[in-house]
């Protein structure tokens, strides 16, 4: 198969879709790859690199014209939307969702959409996603101590305080990959945390878990995620970070405008769910560039490509995990998804249909089983 590599052009996303190594990978097995020239610079690869273990250096028309699997980090943005071709099977994070321009776009050129983002293992965890909301769990804590100096529009609290100081009120919203590391690396910090999480079967799981993980020192408040729950604890948060995912779906805005009137001037929200939309009535993606905006009184940072700012340790741990799954695909083709009913999940639109579920719901759009197309 010829599996082509763009380079990333969504602002300040420094990532890039595979490493030289993962180039190898496929050109053992007997693929042909084509990398956009100057496609990993920015991650630390070069073009050099990428022509030593056998991939051929093109421009950005040659990557789509001639490949039949497109490996990228983010969806296409409208620049790209006419270079892709009918049933040609783009494999990255598309977040549809939370974009009917781009659900639309995709809709028309009748190509094979497979979304990081809803790949599954056998355990329902989600393995091609897991890496980046690691980067970004990590990344939010050290945002919003960032953005909680006074120089750059915060209230001038420290995260850990200091002798005889209070340290910060760090709330955390949801408790998946992105919640915990958040919350662990706020800990470390000497942030006083608290987790929200909605009551059900991974409450007491959740518990284990973040326990496990720092047994000696995980000093954390685990609290049921309601209404009057979330009122009380936003008032006395100096930061909030959104990490609920809804797997496929849009985000549900579980904090209000009114709750967010309520927070203290100069607190600092990081949504890192605005890929989905966001959880936050106040959100509105922001980028690399121009990364905050200021909404009652309080900080947002909705940078919705956040691991992009990581490029090196990004592209590295994001290729880990998708390398196993770009070799099924270019070995066997769309076979693959019928035998692996987790990799099937990740199928969200094909030529011209939606396949999963969120989207064709977040969008009032005709719902297609995907094993009926295949």
């Amino acid at each position: 198969m010829i599996v082509g590599v763009p380079k990333e052009i969504k602002n300040n996303e420094n990532r890039v879709g595979i490493t030289s190594l993962g180039v190898k990978e496929l050109v053992k097995n007997g693929h042909t790859v084509l990398v956009e020239r100057n496609a990993g610079i920015n991650s630390g690869i070069t073009d050099e690199e990428f022509r030593d273990v056998g991939a051929k250096i093109v421009k950005a028309e040659d990557v789509y014209s001639r490949s039949e699997l497109v490996m990228k980090v983010k969806e296409p943005l409208p620049e790209e939307y006419s270079l892709i071709k009918p049933d040609q099977i783009l494999f990255t994070y598309f977040h549809f969702a939370s974009n009917k321009k781009l659900t639309d776009a995709m809709l028309k050129n009748g190509s094979v959409c497979i979304a990081y983002e809803t790949v599954e293992d056998e355990d329902g965890n989600l393995p091609l996603l897991e890496p980046m909301s690691e980067v970004a769990g990590k990344m939010a804590t050290q945002v919003a101590a960032y953005y909680l100096q006074r120089p750059f529009g915060g209230a001038g609290i420290l995260l850990s305080g200091a002798t005889g100081i209070e340290p910060a009120n760090f709330v955390v919203i949801g408790g998946g990959t992105v919640g915990r590391n958040a919350a662990r690396l706020a800990t470390d910090m000497g942030a006083n945390v608290v987790i929200l999480q909605r009551k059900g079967g991974t409450f007491e799981y959740l518990e284990k878990i973040l326990k496990n993980d720092h047994p000696e020192h995980f000093d954390f408040s685990l609290i049921e995620s309601t209404p009057d729950n979330l009122r009380e604890h936003l008032k006395k948060a100096d930061v909030v970070v959104g990490a609920v995912l809804v797997e496929g779906y849009k985000a549900p805005k579980i904090v209000t405008r009114e709750m967010i009137k309520g927070m203290k001037s100069g607190s600092v929200i990081v949504d890192v769910a605005i890929d989905q939309g966001g959880i936050f009535e106040t959100s509105r993606a922001t980028t690399h560039s121009n990364p905050v905006y200021t909404e009652e009184r309080v900080l947002h940072y909705c940078v919705a490509n956040m691991p992009g700012a990581f490029p090196r340790t990004s592209t590295f741990a994001l290729t880990n995990a998708t390398l196993p799954y770009a070799l099924k695909l270019a070995n066997e083709g769309l076979n693959v998804l019928k035998k692996d009913e987790g990799f099937l999940k990740g199928l969200n639109l094909f030529k011209g249909k939606v396949t999963n579920k969120g989207v064709a719901e977040a969008f009032d759009m005709e719902y297609i089983d995907p094993h009926d197309l295949l």
